[in-house]
């Protein structure tokens, strides 16, 4: 059974984890190691079992202990050869991934990875480059996108085939207009190249959801520009337009910014 357990996700760091009874990887090393070992030891999960890493994109809350992790475990870290010029370039990554530990990536080419198939896909963001993630394990097919300036139709293939699909809702459009950031931030924010409001995650949902999809998890909530509760509430209105009643037709949480929310069995 394949498992699902986020470590954190937001602008204080990123990091989640998915598992076979025999594979693991990770997506995303933005938190702490010492904090990712204690919420491990929490769930009675070893980091010893992780045998990859799959990176979205270069921005430090994705990879701060990209590195670090990597020569610690002696786990190779894949990525677009964009990303990981990327990560050799950020000051945050204090230790830097080693050249035998680099594998590359490719958008729209599946690998095979252990247990898991692996296709990454673009994601409009302002970084380096950036990618989703559909994994296929077991018979089930996992949906990661997070930063995404807007939803292309790439995006909307993979979100039409997953079983289990992770989103980025990061912000309520009126807080940022009305909020405290400068104006370069907020365009920044509700540009192209941004990230994704809550309610143009729920569209994208809504609207390229199948029958198949049980339950989404919205990701990367901005402390400054959402609010858990907000974010839920905005997602199932929309859905509940569109004739999707949450929690009958699909199941929906908001993972937590800064502790670990699951595990999660993908059944």
């Amino acid at each position: 059974m394949l498992k699902f357990i986020s470590f954190g996700s937001g602008s204080s760091g990123n990091c989640y984890m998915l598992s076979t009874p025999n594979d693991t990887l990770l997506i995303d090393i933005g938190v702490g190691i010492r904090g990712l070992k204690k919420a491990c030891r929490d769930y009675g999960v070893s980091l010893s079992s992780v045998r990859h890493v799959l990176i979205t994109h270069d921005h430090a809350d994705h990879i701060k202990s990209v590195g670090s992790f990597s020569d610690d475990y002696k786990v190779p870290i894949y990525a677009t050869q964009e990303v990981h010029d990327g990560i050799n370039r950020n000051y945050c990554v204090a230790k830097k991934v080693k050249p035998e530990m680099v594998r590359l990536v490719e958008k729209e080419h599946t690998m095979k990875v252990g247990d898991f198939s692996i296709t990454p896909f673009a994601v409009p963001h302002d970084s380096a480059d950036n990618v989703g993630y559909f994994i296929e394990a077991e018979d089930t097919n996992f949906c990661i996108i997070t930063d995404a300036g807007y939803v292309t139709d790439d995006m909307k293939k993979y979100i039409s085939r997953a079983h289990y699909l992770v989103i980025e809702a990061n912000h309520d459009e009126e807080m940022v207009q009305n909020g405290p950031y400068p104006q370069f931030l907020k365009e920044r924010i509700l540009s192209g190249t941004g990230h994704l409001s809550n309610r143009n995650s729920a569209i994208a949902i809504a609207e390229n959801m199948s029958e198949e999809l049980k339950h989404v998890w919205l990701c990367h909530l901005s402390e400054e520009n959402n609010h858990p509760e907000l974010a839920r509430k905005t997602v199932e209105a929309v859905l509940r337009s569109y004739g999707i009643i949450p929690g009958v037709d699909v199941k929906m949480e908001v993972l937590k910014r800064t502790t670990p929310t699951g595990p999660y069995e993908l059944a």
